[in-house]
């Protein structure tokens, strides 16, 4: 089994992300701040070494460690 470069909450935010989640919303659900969100998206931008959301989540993709259901 693969180590993902992603830990499991970061997966958790792309995974709402790939539904359409707001920040707002991604907070909401996960109980956690609307700041805690938007650090954990910039920190997987910076692993991956992409501009923005959408970058990183077509990068996530052909990685393998995302995929769109």
């Amino acid at each position: 089994m693969k180590n993902s470069i992603l830990t499991d909450r970061e997966k958790q935010v792309f995974r709402l992300i790939t539904k359409n989640k707001t920040t707002k919303d991604i907070a909401q659900e996960l109980k956690i701040s609307e700041k805690t969100v938007r650090n954990h998206i910039s920190n997987v931008i910076q692993k991956l070494g992409v501009q923005g959301r959408a970058a990183a989540l077509i990068e996530l993709i052909k990685l393998k460690e995302l995929e769109i259901l």
